[in-house]
């Protein structure tokens, strides 16, 4: 299957289980504590891009509570129309990540909450070089990637889906390469499920 066919199979999937998604894993205490983290160091009013932003609980909601301004994008309609209705102060762009466009120097910080595990791999260092061009100087970048170098399809919460990762070191030299610094780099388990995440945090300089 090529990526183009993985990444409309991802945005079907997530058309079909939009709802029970957010009712599986739309609370965890790790990303809660990541996300106050992330946002801590924010200027006021600062624009912020979340890719993959589901159905904007809880990442684009707490943003907007904070009083930035926030633009979503997802390639799945039906988290896209329900991100409208949860969270209407906020953008929301029906789109492929690693295919919009938007100019340099848009956005203070770029997150990408548990979504570029569902982007292929050989497209993630494009896409974290147009992060780190879309990002103003000393701009953050906050990244969710697996723990291991694999591609896997299967069924997931009752439909087919798709998940690929690099290793580790990979994903971290990635960063590098894009210009970004890195701030932090974990691995933690996640208190939702039994799996652990690759937690990435850089900055541009």
């Amino acid at each position: 299957m090529t990526d183009q066919n993985q990444k409309h199979l991802v945005a079907n999937a997530y058309d079909q289980i939009t709802d029970l998604y957010l009712d599986r894993f739309g609370r965890s205490s790790v990303r809660t504590a990541k996300l106050a983290e992330f946002m801590a160091p924010l200027p006021a009013a600062a624009s912020i891009l979340d890719l993959g932003c589901g159905a904007g609980i809880p990442a684009a909601r707490d943003l907007v509570e904070r009083g930035f301004n926030v633009t979503g994008i997802d390639a799945s309609n039906g988290q896209i129309e329900r991100a409208r209705r949860n969270v209407p102060e906020a953008n929301f762009i029906l789109a492929d990540m690693a295919s919009v466009l938007f100019a340099p120097e848009t956005f203070n910080a770029i997150s990408a909450f548990y979504s570029m595990t569902h982007l292929p791999r050989s497209e993630h260092a494009a896409l974290i070089r147009q992060i780190a061009i879309w990002l103003r100087p000393g701009g953050r970048f906050l990244a969710i990637y697996g723990t291991e170098e694999e591609d896997w399809s299967g069924d997931w919460l009752g439909t087919a889906m798709f998940f690929s990762h690099h290793s580790p070191e990979i994903a971290k030299q990635l960063t590098l390469d894009a210009g970004l610094r890195l701030e932090r780099v974990e691995v933690l388990r996640q208190d939702n499920e039994e799996a652990d995440f690759l937690w990435i945090t850089a900055q541009k300089s």
